[in-house]
């Protein structure tokens, strides 16, 4: 087949057939399609879009590209579950979710991501938490996720290798948001990860990847649907990103807020909704019990979640004394100042995303993958819509800095991030709707 043709056909809006799109996917694999091909794929697919049936050969070719995880002889304690999330800012549901269905029965292979742009990252977290293995090798994963039910680890070369290359041109290339590219990129991985069930979380709003609710349905339900038909029973909750989900935002500020939340030591109802409803939609799922809800809530408030969290630490060479004494192990800022508003008022609404951008012009986040990331800094106390601030009494959040420079960057920024009034809208329900 000549590539030229089938990216003029695609241009042009026609139907590729499952044969070609397998064939330019083991070509992008193996070197053989340039990276100006790919490029050119990807804009005349962001152009023309994909049907449902070509969504499903791309997502099946490139979850083939790599080496796909057998869990079957590795002893798991129950099905191999798993969630994705489209990104957010203080979104450390996964830090709760994969050892509460670890207590509940389940295998949590997790593979996740790093962040960029406004987003933060699951292993970004995690790597706050000193001696952390973000990168074991296959036999250390599959023997922590044995022995505990859970391990969170970051994606290896071998997993959908084509996808790692495709995203990094569609990167370059202005062609990122484009749903069939962002539900093929998402699912090959998980596909490729041996999963027996899968849950998304979609986020809502100003701090969202694709803010608007349309966007966002749209590839809530391409993601039910090509995962669906690719063999993975999958759900997708779409949740609210309109405020920063809990009560931090940064690295190691939001290590420390799951710890006290499975501690039982401070606890936020938004951020524990949104974590039970995926934990509760992905057991149903793995099969896991008729009131899957009422196992998750036990595992979280009977502290059987937290004990996975600490083994989970311990087992991929963290500190067995993390939950103990999270203070002593954990990186924190040298300064901490109160980010005060200019004049005292009801939180009226918040550009999450510009809240993000505030935590990595701190140096929590990258603009670059290249970039370091300093795990200490970030931000705690942050107000939410409804909240009532003023000057030497609430402030809008307390920033975690490395000087004061930074500090007075990100104050600035969350002033700006901010609209004051006298009464806030109705808050909208943590979980807006569930996609099955």
């Amino acid at each position: 087949m000549h590539v030229p043709e089938l990216i003029r056909r695609k241009r042009e809006g026609h139907e590729l057939t499952e044969e070609e799109v397998h064939h330019i996917v083991r070509g992008i694999a193996d070197g053989s399609v340039s990276d100006a091909q790919i490029g050119a794929l990807a804009m005349a697919i962001v152009l023309r879009g994909m049907s449902r049936e070509e969504r499903i050969a791309l997502t099946a070719a490139k979850t083939r590209s790599g080496e796909v995880l057998d869990w079957s002889d590795a002893g798991l304690p129950g099905p191999a579950l798993d969630k994705h999330s489209t990104g957010g800012v203080g979104d450390k549901v996964s830090l709760l979710l994969a050892p509460i269905v670890a207590a509940c029965g389940g295998a949590v292979p997790m593979i996740s991501g790093r962040g960029l742009g406004h987003t933060g990252g699951t292993l970004d977290k995690l790597e706050a938490i000193p001696g952390y293995d973000t990168a074991p090798d296959p036999a250390r994963f599959r023997r922590a996720v044995a022995r505990v039910g859970c391990a969170i680890v970051g994606q290896t070369a071998e997993l959908a290798p084509a996808d790692r290359r495709m995203y990094a041109i569609r990167d370059a290339t202005g062609t990122v948001e484009s749903v069939p590219l962002i539900v093929a990129s998402i699912l090959s991985k998980k596909l490729a990860a041996g999963l027996d069930a899968l849950v998304m979380d979609v986020k809502v709003g100003s701090g969202a990847f694709l803010p608007g609710r349309e966007q966002a349905d749209e590839l809530a339900r391409a993601i039910v649907e090509v995962a669906v038909g690719s063999g993975l029973p999958t759900a997708a909750l779409l949740t609210d990103m309109d405020r920063v989900l809990g009560r931090t935002a940064g690295n190691a500020v939001e290590v420390r807020e799951a710890i006290d939340h499975l501690t039982g030591a401070a606890r936020h109802e938004r951020l524990r909704e949104v974590t039970l409803a995926l934990t509760a939609e992905l057991l149903s799922l793995g099969g896991l019990g008729d009131d899957a809800r009422a196992a998750a809530e036990r595992a979280l408030d009977e502290g059987a979640a937290a004990d996975r969290f600490a083994a989970m630490v311990a087992e991929l060479g963290g500190p067995s004394d993390l939950l103990d004494e999270p203070e002593r192990h954990l990186p924190a800022a040298p300064l901490v100042v109160p980010a005060e508003p200019s004049e005292p008022g009801t939180v009226v609404a918040v550009d999450v995303r510009s809240v993000g951008l505030a935590v990595v012009s701190l140096g929590g986040g990258r603009a670059r993958e290249t970039d370091t990331i300093d795990h200490a800094v970030g931000l705690t106390d942050v107000a939410a819509p409804g909240e009532h601030v003023a000057p030497g009494e609430r402030p809008l959040a307390r920033v975690h800095a490395a000087d004061t420079d930074a500090a007075e960057r990100a104050v600035q920024a969350l002033r700006a991030a901010y609209r004051l009034g006298e009464r806030a809208p109705k808050a909208p329900p943590p979980v807006l709707e569930v996609l099955r």
